[in-house]
């Protein structure tokens, strides 16, 4: 008697039994060839999975200091030009 299942697919069109083996599937593609002779991307992308919320949290953190730095940055150079003269060419 035939049974009934679900299955996934990775963006490649690869089957597997759990949604989890697809997306670690995608992520090591992504991640590409990493190291000599078999590729370290399968395990790093299971890493990746397994401290998904740390990691979420680790950019969103880089993403307020990038903007922190940004706005920093902008409020430089507003101050700079305030300061700085500009020469009048001759015509000519």
């Amino acid at each position: 008697m035939a049974k009934k299942g679900t299955g996934y697919f990775d963006r490649k069109g690869n089957f597997f039994k759990t949604g989890r083996e697809a997306t670690e599937s995608d992520l090591a593609a992504l991640l590409g060839q990493i190291g000599d002779g078999e590729s370290l991307a399968p395990g790093i992308a299971h890493t990746i999975l397994d401290r998904r919320l740390e990691i979420e949290r680790l950019f969103g953190e880089h993403d307020e200091m990038m903007a922190e730095e940004a706005a920093g940055k902008g409020a430089k150079l507003a101050n700079i030009s305030d300061k700085v003269t500009k020469i009048q060419r001759p015509a000519g």
